[in-house]
């Protein structure tokens, strides 16, 4: 080891390897490019240098959150309540419970916060990164964190850089460096050493710098630095910790709180004026004002609604979905479009050569999946002929391996390493053979890879050869002749015609096509000259992929269809391919192609945009032209992709959705979510999820809401009409009905399952208020409903039960526990919109049940037991009168259950 490399506080950053020859580079980090580290070295080296990850922000201390929930605007009202309340009164019991319901509702956000940020953490630690490494020789996959100074990272487009390093191989190299030098374009990288130390980073032609990304090309690096003694992280060092935006709708729930908060304290005042008119004692009035204070500001409201949003993202990632904004959950709810990706998405990604059509013929190919077995087969007597040159070039232009069934690397050209076994190819031998000199990577743009070779053998002759595979009207464009059984010849109208007319009959059925070929070269040309050299090619081959639909893509795709949400397939393959197995998934609608695109307007796009099922051979300037024309028509638009030119376009998207196998860093950056199994059906169960999370964040908001109501209305109505001295209920029975308010039966709703009809329904508006008026009316109509029961039940309970007038608070206790029934009947409500209480997926919350008999089973001690009477002004109820009570307060329940059916009615219609 050198020697700024002995000890732990030394940085590798500081030394100018820009300036120093790749030989010296890897010579002086004691490395080899061919084997790289020896996992002895990396554990020594970790042990010096640590994990490659930036410093985290230390987490905000636990006695710092609980003061900032404790100086929440709405706690400190209870907290002027307790104060007051203990300045006016003579007794104990009011502050002391206002002080219980402050520490109960800190303690709830307290864990609500801590339980949330797990949940986001969780989130994280399930999307760790993976680089591509050498290591005692082999090629592994290794975290990212376990980096070390001196590694040999591979890197193709679409990576992150996940450490600084110094560039020691390179073909067609372009690197994004925006998020550390601010340079809007990629540049380009070579291996060459430069002569100035003092260069600025962003000239450094021959480093590549952590979280920069590669648009193009691939590379292998030498790590050079980790952590925080890379380049970002000595920014990350300067930067202070940014707080957490809140999502739209939390902002809205704020501003819903605020305004619920001022409405309390208005009423609160009326109410106090009231009794004062009355000539009732102000110390008595200020304690009731300020207990209804409490019950009525929904102080616990935006915690619950954060803690809500934390865990469905947490039930999301279960399902394989990981969300990144919170923000992404409820917009999941508001769904209008998914445009989608065919390949892995739609298809299994599980790709075999069917046909294998040269030299005018085609021929079957047996065999499944990326197992050697299998035989070429001839529809003819005739010998096979020699396709061992198609074969070659599968074999050599090509970065995947297949050991034993078991493919790395891309399932396409898995693929052709199979097909090339099956024809006689060792594959391992070949390329040991004819080892690969220069490349020309894939890339979206121009829609074909190419490799160079030595292939100095008594089949190739001593020649270099060039390999390329690619789109087949690319490649067919830059072909001039055509391997025959009786050797290379002109290419003719008629082979081109021919060809054309066997890719469009594999692509009606289905099958994906590529073109092979090659050609003969005297020389390697030198990098420049790399990408023209692709030319004069001879056609060898052209071959038919399977790629078959996943099982459950059909059924997924319908229930999107019946959830009023359209499906589109976007691809790069051929249009017939792609409408064929549109077709046999069920995505209807009109095939289109890229060509086709371009030639509509902006406002012809806009309005046929929705209509399209198929987008066939389009580019990543199409995909975000589509995106945009379907958003110009209000729809809320999720777009899937996973190569580095899909950014543009999953950031465009409402929600962006990035594949988590296949999917390149560049295009997970640019997501709001990836998807850890690539599957369509996945996207279709996050929206299920994220309709079933908004709507349990609005039945939590309807339960409490109505609850504070109808406290209004009781202490309103009682005031005006001096029902119960204007105060039916004492400071601590409010105290206690707002408990139940904010406690376990309310946040039982959080974690109600999604209901069964959820994606019969049609999207959410986007905007859609959180109180719609629809909603507004019920809350108001239930509020009077329970507030027409209590106030009747007290007026009239010495006369229904004249055996207990004289005890002098029956008739208050008789309405209060018909108040806590009322909530009791009015949580198995707000559960659903037009489904019966009197279904089985009633039973489907156990949470909610167990909360329920517990409130049940507390009110009963309230009433019941001798100290808590004394302490809560109540007195024992009979049978008959708990009878009574359940009943009044059922009819909260009978009137929604009619209010449902008249619904469901309607809907039906």
């Amino acid at each position: 080891m050198t020697p700024h490399m002995e000890k732990p506080g030394d940085h590798p950053v500081d030394h100018p390897f820009h300036t120093t020859s790749v030989a010296d580079v890897v010579s002086d980090l004691d490395t080899d490019i061919a084997r790289g580290l020896s996992e002895t070295a990396v554990r020594e080296r970790r042990s010096s240098y640590g994990e490659n990850r930036l410093a985290e922000e230390r987490g905000e201390p636990g006695w710092r959150k609980i003061v900032r929930l404790l100086a929440d605007k709405m706690t400190l009202v209870l907290v002027i309540a307790a104060v007051v309340s203990a300045v006016v009164s003579r007794e104990w019991e009011t502050p002391v419970v206002i002080l219980v319901v402050i520490t109960f509702n800190t303690i709830l956000n307290y864990v609500q916060e801590t339980r949330a940020e797990e949940s986001l953490r969780a989130l994280q630690d399930m999307s760790v990164a993976l680089s591509r490494v050498r290591r005692d020789g082999r090629e592994r996959e290794v975290e990212r964190t376990d980096l070390v100074p001196g590694d040999i990272v591979l890197l193709e487009a679409g990576d992150a850089v996940p450490a600084d390093g110094r560039v020691v191989e390179a073909a067609r190299l372009q690197v994004a460096e925006s998020a550390l030098t601010g340079e809007s374009h990629p540049v380009d990288k070579s291996v060459d050493a430069l002569d100035d130390p003092d260069l600025p980073i962003g000239d450094r032609s021959n480093m590549l710098f952590m979280n920069t990304e590669i648009t193009r090309g691939r590379a292998s690096m030498v790590v050079t630095a980790t952590g925080m003694s890379t380049q970002i992280g000595t920014i990350a060092s300067l930067l202070g910790r940014a707080g957490t935006a809140k999502t739209p709708l939390q902002r809205r729930i704020d501003q819903l709180a605020t305004l619920l908060t001022v409405i309390a304290i208005v009423v609160v005042v009326i109410v106090f004026i009231l009794g004062l008119l009355r000539g009732e004692s102000w110390s008595d009035l200020l304690l009731t004002a300020v207990s209804l204070a409490v019950a009525t500001i929904p102080e616990g409201l935006t915690a619950v609604v954060a803690f809500t949003l934390a865990l469905g993202a947490a039930r999301l990632a279960r399902r394989g979905a990981i969300v990144k904004q919170l923000a992404a959950v409820e917009t999941l709810g508001s769904t209008t479009q998914i445009a989608t990706d065919k390949t892995g998405t739609l298809t299994l990604n599980e790709m075999t050569v069917r046909i294998l059509v040269a030299g005018g013929r085609r021929y079957r190919v047996t065999g499944e999946g990326y197992s050697t077995d299998g035989k070429i087969l001839s529809d003819s007597e005739d010998a096979l002929p020699d396709f061992r040159r198609a074969f070659l070039a599968m074999a050599l232009c090509n970065d995947a391996s297949v050991d034993e069934g078991v493919l790395v690397g891309d399932p396409t050209e898995g693929a052709l390493v199979v097909l090339a076994e099956k024809g006689g190819i060792d594959v391992v031998g070949a390329r040991a053979n004819h080892p690969r000199l220069a490349e020309v990577p894939f890339d979206s743009d121009y829609k074909f890879m190419a490799t160079f070779h030595d292939t100095g053998s008594p089949i190739e002759g001593d020649h270099y050869r060039c390999y390329a595979k690619g789109a087949p009207d690319v490649l067919l464009g830059r072909a001039n002749r055509l391997r025959g059984p009786d050797g290379d010849r002109p290419i003719t109208d008629a082979d081109i015609a021919g060809i054309r007319t066997a890719i469009d009959d594999l692509a009606h059925r289905g099958l994906r096509t590529l073109l092979i070929a090659g050609r003969t070269l005297p020389e390697i040309p030198d990098s420049d000259g790399l990408f023209d050299a692709v030319d004069d090619l001879v056609v060898y081959a052209v071959v038919g992929i399977l790629d078959p639909p996943r099982p459950e893509a059909r059924a997924a795709i319908a229930t999107a269809h019946e959830a009023g949400i359209g499906v589109h397939m976007i691809t790069g393959d051929h249009l017939a391919t792609a409408a064929a197995i549109a077709a046999d998934l069920g995505i209807g609608g009109e095939s289109v192609s890229g060509k086709e695109i371009d030639n509509l307007a902006d406002d012809d796009l806009a309005t046929r945009a929705a209509d399209f099922g198929v987008l066939a051979r389009v580019a990543p300037e199409h995909k975000i032209r589509y995106v945009e024309a379907l958003q110009a028509g209000d729809e809320v638009v999720a777009m899937t992709g996973d190569g580095v030119n899909d950014a543009p376009a999953l950031k465009q998207a409402d929600i962006g959705i990035a594949m988590g196998i296949t999917g390149t860093d560049v295009s997970k950056g640019a997501a709001k979510m990836i998807l850890t199994d690539d599957n369509f059906a996945t996207i279709v169960a996050a929206v299920r999820d994220g309709r079933g999370i908004y709507a349990n964040i609005v039945k939590f908001v309807k339960f409490q809401l109505t609850t504070a109501w109808g406290f209004v209305l009781i202490f309103l109505t009682a005031g005006v009409a001096g029902i119960a001295g204007g105060a039916p209920f004492t400071a601590l029975q409010i105290l206690w009905v707002n408990i139940i308010m904010d406690g376990p039966p309310a946040l039982a709703l959080g974690v109600d399952p999604t209901e069964p009809d959820t994606m019969k329904q049609k999207p959410r508006p986007p905007g859609e208020r959180l109180l719609t008026p629809e909603r507004v009316l019920r809350i108001l109509f239930l509020g009077v409903v329970m507030t027409v029961g209590t106030i009747v039940t007290i007026v009239v309970a010495d006369d229904v039960f004249p055996g207990s007038a004289s005890d002098p608070v029956f008739a208050t206790t008789l309405g209060f526990t018909t108040f806590v029934f009322y909530q009791v009947f009015n949580l198995l409500n707000v559960r659903s919109d037009r489904g019966s209480v009197f279904s089985l997926q009633t039973f489907t919350n156990q949470a909610i049940w167990i909360s329920l008999v517990a409130v049940i089973v507390l009110q009963a001690a309230v009433v019941n037991v001798g100290f808590l009477q004394d302490l809560f002004d109540t007195t024992g109820l009979t049978a008959p009168q708990w009878a009574w009570s359940v009943a009044v307060a059922s009819s909260v329940l009978w009137i929604e259950e009619l209010r449902k059916f008249i619904a469901r009615a309607l809907a039906r219609r």
